[in-house]
């Protein structure tokens, strides 16, 4: 059953739970290090999604797989996204680390030109070009190591955080793929498992034993980012994708709530304009194709 309005609002939820993990990770990362992060949302979100696919009384068919090498190509490609952009977080200002990771739509339309063949026309190459502008509007203070009070660490961060980003649209990559023979609920169920297996392998690197309220709060993480993948994709259930994918930005708005009153981390006029300038592609790309779909639907239906 469509219902947009249960969409946009499934939609804004996952947003607000993706970001609450988000600043949650940030709080802890002087704690414990990404890959420990990793361990922990990764591990915490798999209850979630056995749960969600019982009660959808599909627990015996939603983990089945056909191919379970692309999950495992999956899984190491995104666990590289998750990885960079935890430790990412730990580095930079919460609104920062937000904006950048905008760029990862934008570095669909390049990965989707490159490995699927994809035509990508003159208005798309556009908006990807105004939207890596933007970028490096929200980048121009790191470049400068050493200069005013831009230090080498926030530098790195910068660099992990579009390292993420660019690791999570070629992920994506891989999903446009696999779901043509696989179930969304499978997708999500192995990579967590592989997730999970793949972020021991830095155990050796500084893990610890996380006292109790750190430990709350990275499985409070683990359960908000599988409640958060589960609204995700039911929003997609009751409404186009077109029309709920520019929610995403919302994040904005509450990354920089939270950072000006959780982190004391003011916004800066640099920041704030190169995110309008990437959002602003962003949108535009999402209008643009979803206009295109519209046109190609009404040209079906016109008799010939």
């Amino acid at each position: 059953m469509r219902n947009p309005t249960t969409g946009i609002l499934l939609k804004l939820g996952s947003v607000a739970l993706f970001t609450a993990m988000a600043a949650i990770l940030k709080g802890t990362a002087a704690a414990v290090p990404a890959g420990e992060q990793m361990f922990f949302r990764s591990l915490f979100g798999l209850p979630v999604i056995l749960v969600w696919l019982a009660l959808r009384g599909e627990l015996a068919t939603g983990l089945h797989t056909a191919n379970p090498m692309s999950h495992a190509y999956r899984g190491i490609v995104g666990s590289i996204s998750m990885g960079c952009t935890f430790a990412g977080l730990g580095l930079l200002p919460f609104p920062e680390a937000t904006a950048l990771g905008y760029a990862m739509p934008l570095m669909i339309v390049i990965f989707a030109a490159m490995f699927l063949n994809e035509r990508v026309g003159v208005f798309r190459l556009s908006m990807v070009a105004l939207g890596l502008a933007g970028v490096l509007i929200v980048l121009s203070p790191r470049l400068s190591v050493g200069v005013g009070d831009v230090s080498a660490s926030q530098s790195l961060g910068a660099v992990l955080a579009l390292t993420g980003a660019s690791f999570g649209a070629l992920a994506q990559i891989f999903i446009s793929r696999m779901v043509l023979t696989e179930k969304p609920s499978a997708v999500v169920f192995w990579f967590l498992a592989t997730s999970t297996v793949l972020s021991l392998v830095t155990l050796p690197f500084g893990w610890r034993v996380p006292d109790a309220g750190t430990a709350a709060l990275l499985i409070a993480a683990g359960v908000m980012g599988g409640a958060a993948q589960i609204m995700l994709t039911s929003s997609y259930r009751f409404a186009d994708a077109s029309l709920v994918a520019p929610f995403d930005y919302a994040s904005m708005l509450l990354a920089m709530a939270i950072g000006w009153f959780v982190f004391a981390e003011p916004t800066s006029g640099r920041m704030l304009a190169g995110a309008a300038v990437i959002i602003a592609a962003g949108v535009a790309i999402i209008l643009r194709e979803r206009q295109l779909g519209i046109n190609r639907a009404r040209r079906a239906e016109t008799p010939r």
